[in-house]
């Protein structure tokens, strides 16, 4: 399977049609990851080697982040509230690309994705006026697949299948402590106690190819200032570097959520692996249709509300900043 060309497995696409909910990971200017929970609305051409998510221009901090770097990531791996039924953990590696300009046609053209997994769009008043941005300023963020990685059941238990590029031969090399140290920033107990509270946690960093490389986490303990963190054997390269922590739970419909993402400094050798946080951003949102509503549009609104920003001519269109 080279880039945006080739073909899955059938297992693998049961998993990409049916899952509600999927993680983003994408890399940061200092070679860290970034976690992102996002709606999946099973859009992908597996002729052409694609598969493609939905983004608001009012989330323009991740828009700017795709456009300095397109290598990314998305990990289906959970179940919860979808129509997939198959025990597949499944890692999609490849490069973004995407015109910061909605297409209205598109939007309506893929209307029956959105209500298999959101139910129908609002309309009238008052929603379909306060969720005008937040359903229709959306792009498609289209990943030509370099590679797909799946393991036999969410835990990554088991020998992982290669489809396309394969995984390089060497570990990613270490990387420079940051200036202001590698040390805990944010409460390790907090940290260690929000982990084991929701019901799915991943840990991401950059791969030798600058791909990023996510993995479940199945547990964490406050250990000497740090987090101690389990997760499946000989999956996390040995030495140290940036590394994102996202625990989240969603309710169906993502109508409730509930995120915890931290930005810190991985450690790992053969007889453990350790975090030390040092960025924290979190929300909780009960499952309510009503709220939900009020929070996504306002949210959207004020993001488009943001300066905007050209993109480089050849790119051709307005991205919002």
């Amino acid at each position: 399977m080279g880039e945006g060309h080739g073909d899955w497995p059938d297992e693998v696409d049961r998993v990409l049609d049916g899952d509600l909910a999927v993680m983003l990971a994408d890399v940061t200017p200092a070679n860290g990851v970034v976690l992102t929970p996002l709606t999946n609305f099973a859009l992908r051409d597996r002729a052409a080697g694609t598969v493609t998510v939905l983004s608001s221009l009012g989330a323009w901090r991740k828009l700017r982040r795709l456009r300095r770097e397109p290598r990314v990531a998305l990990v289906f791996h959970t179940r919860r509230h979808g129509y997939a039924t198959g025990s597949e953990y499944v890692l999609v590696q490849g490069r973004a690309s995407f015109r910061a300009t909605p297409d209205r046609a598109w939007l309506e053209a893929i209307e029956p994705n959105w209500t298999r997994f959101m139910g129908p769009r609002d309309t009238g008043l008052p929603w379909g006026w306060w969720l005008d941005a937040y359903q229709w300023q959306r792009i498609g963020v289209h990943i030509a697949v370099h590679r797909v990685v799946s393991w036999p059941d969410l835990e990554c238990r088991g020998t992982p299948r290669v489809h396309g590029a394969p995984l390089p031969e060497v570990p990613p090399d270490g990387q420079p402590a940051p200036a202001k140290g590698t040390s805990s920033r944010v409460d390790p107990a907090r940290v260690a106690e929000r982990v084991n509270r929701l019901p799915d946690t991943l840990l991401g960093w950059a791969d030798t190819d600058g791909f990023p490389f996510v993995v479940p986490v199945s547990g964490a303990q406050p250990d000497g200032g740090e987090v101690g963190l389990t997760v499946p054997p000989g999956l996390v390269p040995p030495g140290a570097r940036r590394a994102g922590l996202t625990a989240h739970w969603f309710s169906e419909r993502v109508l409730g959520q509930e995120q915890r993402g931290h930005t810190g400094w991985l450690t790992a050798n053969t007889q453990d692996v350790r975090y030390a946080p040092h960025t924290a951003t979190g929300y909780r949102l009960p499952p309510s249709r009503t709220l939900y509503r009020l929070v996504v549009g306002g949210m959207t609104r004020r993001g488009l509300r943001a300066p905007a920003a050209r993109v480089s001519p050849d790119q051709g269109d307005i991205m919002r900043r």
